[in-house]
């Protein structure tokens, strides 16, 4: 039984977001833009669970580019509410709408300048009707057995929350560069700063090379059993010649070049993007970004072929590998 209701629960709450899909909006694109535009914060204001909410979005946009603060609505009528100016946007969380600490708010929000953008349940509530724009998080049934527990309607606001953010990554080009500046002390931040490249590159056999006079069948068929997109092509002395990407392949495929017919020279970039074993971890990210591209090969002081790096293990998806190991 227990089993079943955890399931039922979790049901309850995907199709709760499932239908906010069908709820995103012109209201949606304004507020991105709003936001996007400003050249103050964004301030979200709730009350209870609603405002643990916003407090995780607020959360989540200063870490991505987005400067943002909660308000608690109590603090604001005490002294806090002089933070508020009219280049920020005001965000406010109520499911009902209709929640009087928050509410009472919205005339001092509006004379201080400030757009006031409502996330609510209740389009037609106190909240929507003094807001200049309405997001709509309404659910049809919380989890709750009782229907009093906000549950659904929780996580219904922070999946809004979730998409608003990631539209604004998205928007401001927001990058895994402009990423470690705001997280310094994460996960991330401590790899990129702590580490070198040969910390983390790939070594030994798990380097995918071949020799210049190899036959690009063979070459394919590395490239296949190694799967990390790519094949580097040495010289007799161990140097990089070049190298042969998994788009490399399907640009080649397109254009209806019979590469079993070639040599890997031929069908080879020459001179390829390359960083120093002995290089910070964080220069190896920047000329990912700057070329769009994904693995790094890695060469010793004397130019030899020492290994090669993934971005994947530089952001920490899947095991970080140390040396091959």
């Amino acid at each position: 039984m227990t089993i079943e209701q955890a399931v039922e629960v979790l049901k309850i709450e995907a199709d709760g977001i499932l239908k906010l899909t069908e709820k995103i909006d012109d209201n949606f694109m304004k507020m991105v833009d709003l936001i996007y535009k400003s050249r103050g914060r964004a301030i979200f204001a709730g009350i209870g669970k609603s405002g643990i909410i916003g407090r995780k979005i607020a959360a989540t946009l200063s870490s991505t580019g987005t400067r943002s603060i909660f308000l608690h609505p109590v603090e604001a009528m005490h002294g806090d509410l002089g933070i508020v100016s009219n280049e920020d946007v005001f965000i406010a969380l109520s499911n009902s709408g209709e929640t009087d600490e928050l509410n009472i708010l919205l005339p001092s929000i509006r004379n201080a300048g400030c757009p006031i953008i409502a996330f609510t349940g209740n389009k037609n509530s106190t909240l929507a009707r003094h807001s200049d724009i309405v997001i709509d998080v309404g659910v049809e049934v919380e989890a709750c057995p009782l229907g009093l527990a906000p549950t659904t309607s929780t996580t219904a606001l922070l999946a809004m929350g979730d998409a608003l953010a990631v539209v604004l990554i998205n928007k401001r080009k927001f990058s895994p560069t402009d990423f470690k500046k705001f997280h310094p002390g994460g996960n991330l931040g401590s790899r990129l700063s702590s580490f070198k490249v040969k910390d983390i590159m790939l070594a030994g056999k798990t380097v995918p090379t071949v020799n210049e006079k190899t036959d690009m069948a063979t070459a394919l068929d590395i490239l296949d059993k190694q799967k990390l997109g790519v094949v580097l092509i040495i010289r007799s002395d161990n140097t990089l010649a070049g190298i042969i990407t998994d788009g490399d392949v399907r640009r080649m495929l397109v254009k209806r070049i019979d590469v079993f017919d070639k040599t890997v020279v031929e069908m080879m970039i020459e001179n390829p993007k390359s960083i120093t074993e002995n290089a910070p971890l964080y220069d190896a990210l920047n000329i990912m970004e700057k070329h769009q591209i994904t693995v790094l090969p890695v060469i010793d002081a004397d130019g030899k072929v020492a290994g090669v790096i993934h971005l994947h293990d530089i952001l920490g998806k899947g095991a970080v590998k140390f040396n091959g190991v």
